[in-house]
């Protein structure tokens, strides 16, 4: 290696040292300038190179949206992807290469420049410290006066101490400088070489990946010949077509819409029409109309969501509008609203109004296709609950529940108006109706009537007997009773919609056909009513007992007078000494010869278990002051359908307590009387599910109690609060458990942990499927089988005996 500077020249502080010196010190002065400025402009170069990623990351960013604009052409996405996939390892490689040129470069020469010249500095800043204390000493020493001893003993010790100073700082200073000159030579060589390396794996790995994407390349190299032929002549043909259909004549264009069911998308027809508004001004609007999927929808603009007009086409009707100021105007007719449509021709109205009723009679004949198939699916499926395997029925819908109504008196025509073959009915009043008179009741609100399809909804066996235990004959017998008194003509099918509108309102809102009873004649009624669910509850004695229920808490009931007083929950009339009062066996008028047979009571139980507390019976007492609730109460327990419907004619409140017993509503009534669609009727006219009476019981203890399992899972499925506990804190589980219910506690338990599952896990307000299948087949039982129900004996036969 050659020295930059010898050690033993520095010794003698010759000329030749000092010049050395000065010329190593411009070349050091120099290297850190050069070395500064390469490593700012590393820094330029590295920060240009971020910017360029940047705006290539841009650039192939817009690739890559180009690709996915380009989803039908294949051949554009798949290549566009692929090249901004190659591009982006591209982006990768120079920011790894940017980053080894900060290290190699900037940090490295930075650290060299830092570090060692700092070094070098410190070491000439003490070596021209030390030279300048030394030649101050010389002078010192020479100026020393001969006489005076002293000071030439000072003078020489002070040069003395300079000198061995100055050889230790100047042999240092030549130590940093030798190192510093081949230092120089590897760190510079070190930071170029790794630079220059990561420059050849950029290049390499570019290489390598562009030689992976070259077959891709040529191929479509090749292939962008024949799209450019292919292009041309496209455009050829393009241009041919545009010659011949300019050609055409399009005059009697709206002669060619035909209606087609098998359309793409389920598009059968469509084009513009004007549409009148609703609005008070009837402005029109026009608006681009189409039949698909069953439905009419409308849409302003194409990427507007298209509005509904009728959601069903087999719910309306069509007809031609010549009352109108414009031509060609047409009306599509649905329960609930009417929409009236202009179209550009008569040739144009006709083809839509075609289109639509081709339309009805489709979707009517898919949905019997439909319905057939489910059919067939239900006919191969077996099983049930009870263990007979019987095949599982569902809930009537369609035409089985359409027959089974049509065929009750008065019911094949409309309950209003007398339109022949109803398709829909207020499930609360018992009726039929045409699809105009539904629209009406519609719009009446719930807490009057509850339309429902007859052909296109689902019928609960209960509700199809509600149907059929009331009808159109009974209920107009009730709210048209003084109708030839207060109006001459009843609406007719053709009649105009204010007038059977204002008719049907007068009918059920005002209720002002209602022959309103004399106080004589409703006593009368109550007596006869009271009789008959006496008459019922008798018949029912010979029975086998019941399983014990929980033994209910007595309040104090003494009477000095001497009249009869009746148990908690027997229902046996008793009179002061104890013997049971009979009362004759008079049936009420109006009721029905069998309209629901009461649920079976359960088999008889084993001798060994503890003696069955008495069933509650009603007790008929002569009222004092006879109401509507009064009837309805005790029609209820009658089971007597037109007589309920007759006490909610004349303002029977549904919730009616009885004051004189226990607090009791009608649904307990209903529930004492064993009939489930007594039940079912009270709820769809809003009766309170958890009403309680006095012992605090709601009609799901009361229904626990009895042993009625249909009950049970009605009042469930309306919301019934399992939770609520009566005076002695038990609940209607409990009371099932106590009883050795088995079916009873298996609806409690799965209610129970349904209604769980759903507060948990966020589950849908139907509940699980296993859940809503098990409900579903209790009443299928409960409504036509009540005797699978009866299984106490299974469950509570007696273990035998230590």
């Amino acid at each position: 290696m050659k020295i930059a500077v010898e050690f033993e020249e520095c010794l003698k502080d010759s000329p030749r040292f000092r010049a050395t010196i000065e010329e190593v010190e411009g070349d050091v002065c120099e290297l850190e300038s050069k070395l500064d400025k390469l490593v700012k402009l590393c820094i330029g170069m590295i920060d240009a190179g971020k910017a360029y990623n940047t705006a290539n990351k841009q650039f192939v960013n817009g690739i890559r949206e180009l690709a996915q604009q380009s989803t039908k052409d294949e051949v554009i996405e798949s290549s566009l992807t692929k090249f901004a996939e190659s591009l982006t390892e591209m982006i990768n490689y120079h920011t790894i290469l940017f980053d080894q040129a900060q290290r190699s470069i900037k940090t490295q020469l930075q650290t060299f420049v830092k570090e060692d010249l700092r070094k070098f500095k410190e070491s000439k800043k003490h070596f021209d410290k030390v030279s300048e204390e030394k030649e101050a000493a010389l002078a010192r020493n020479a100026q020393a006066p001969r006489n005076k001893q002293h000071e030439v003993e000072e003078a020489t010790n002070i040069l003395t101490a300079t000198r061995k100073c100055f050889r230790h700082i100047v042999l240092d200073y030549v130590l940093q400088i030798n190192v510093l000159q081949s230092k120089r030579r590897s760190e510079i060589l070190k930071s170029m070489l790794t630079f220059m390396y990561a420059h050849l794996t950029f290049f390499h790995q570019g290489y390598d990946l562009f030689s992976e994407l070259q077959p891709l390349m040529k191929q479509l190299g090749g292939q962008l010949d024949q799209l450019v032929v292919d292009a041309a002549k496209d455009k050829r043909d393009m241009e041919q077509k545009h010659s011949t259909i300019q050609q055409k004549d399009f005059s009697n264009d709206d002669t060619k819409l035909e209606y087609n069911v098998d359309a793409e998308k389920g598009i059968a027809m469509e084009g513009y029409l004007f549409k009148r508004a609703s609005n008070a001004f009837k402005t029109w609007n026009r608006r681009w109309f189409s039949i698909q999927n069953n439905q009419l929808v409308y849409q302003k603009k194409f990427k507007d969501n298209p509005t509904v007009v009728v959601e069903d086409l087999r719910l309306c009707t069509v007809k031609h509008c010549e009352d109108v100021e414009r031509r060609f105007c047409f009306e599509v007719v649905s329960p609930t609203k009417s929409c009236m449509m202009q179209a550009d021709s008569e040739k144009l109205r006709q083809a839509w109004i075609k289109a639509v009723q081709n339309s009805i009679a489709t979707a009517f004949r898919e949905r019997g296709d439909e319905e057939e198939k489910l059919d067939r699916r239900a006919s191969t499926s077996t099983g049930s609950l009870d263990s007979g395997g019987e095949p599982k029925e569902k809930p009537l819908k369609g035409e089985s529940a359409l027959q089974k109504v049509l065929t009750i008196p008065g019911n094949s025509c409309c309950c209003d108006c007398g339109q022949p073959d109803p398709r829909w009915a207020s499930i609360n009043l018992g009726i039929t109706l045409c699809i105009q008179c539904s629209g009406i009741h519609r719009s009446l609100g719930v807490h009057f009537s509850k339309v429902r399809s007859l052909t296109l909804d689902t019928w609960e066996p209960e509700l199809l007997k509600l149907m059929c235990g009331l009808g159109n004959q009974v209920v107009n017998g009730i709210f048209e009773a003084r109708r030839e008194e207060l109006v001459s003509r009843k609406p007719q099918p053709g009649d105009p919609r204010q007038d059977i509108e204002a008719y049907i309102k007068a009918k059920y809102v005002e209720r002002r056909f209602v022959r309103r009873p004399s106080d004589e004649e409703l006593r009368t009624k109550v007596v006869s009513l009271s009789k008959q669910e006496k008459r019922l509850s008798s018949s029912n004695e010979h029975l086998p007992p019941r399983p014990p229920p929980p033994t209910p808490k007595l309040r104090p009931a003494s009477n000095a007078s001497g009249k009869s007083v009746r148990s908690a929950d027997s229902g046996i009339q008793n009179s002061a000494d104890g013997s049971r009062e009979m009362l004759a066996d008079t049936p009420s008028i109006n009721s029905p010869a069998d309209t629901d047979p009461p649920e079976a009571p359960p088999m008889a139980m084993p001798a060994v278990l503890p003696p069955a507390s008495p069933c509650r019976e009603p007790v008929f007492y002569e009222p004092k002051d006879c109401s509507a609730g009064l009837q309805l109460y005790w029609a209820a327990g009658a089971r007597s359908l037109p007589d309920m419907a007759e006490a909610l004619a004349h303002g029977a409140p549904v919730n009616w307590v009885n004051a004189e017993d226990q607090k009791r509503t009608p649904l307990i009534m209903a529930v004492q009387g064993g009939s489930l669609v007594t039940c079912e009727f009270l709820l769809q006219n809003a009766a309170n599910v958890n009403q309680q009476d006095a012992q605090g019981r709601a009609p799901l203890h009361h229904a626990t109690i009895l042993g009625h399992t249909g009950q049970v899972c009605l009042f469930l499925k309306r919301g019934a609060n399992q939770n609520a506990a009566d005076m002695e804190e038990k609940t209607p589980l409990s009371m099932a458990v106590e009883a050795a219910n088995a079916d009873i506690v298996t609806l409690l338990r799965l209610a129970k942990m349904n209604e769980e599952m759903r507060e948990a896990e966020g589950y849908s307000p139907a509940g699980d499927e296993t859940y809503q299948d098990i409900f579903q087949d209790f009443t299928q039982m409960a409504s036509n089988d009540p005797e699978l129900l009866n299984r106490y004996e299974q469950y509570n036969t007696p273990r035998p005996g230590p």
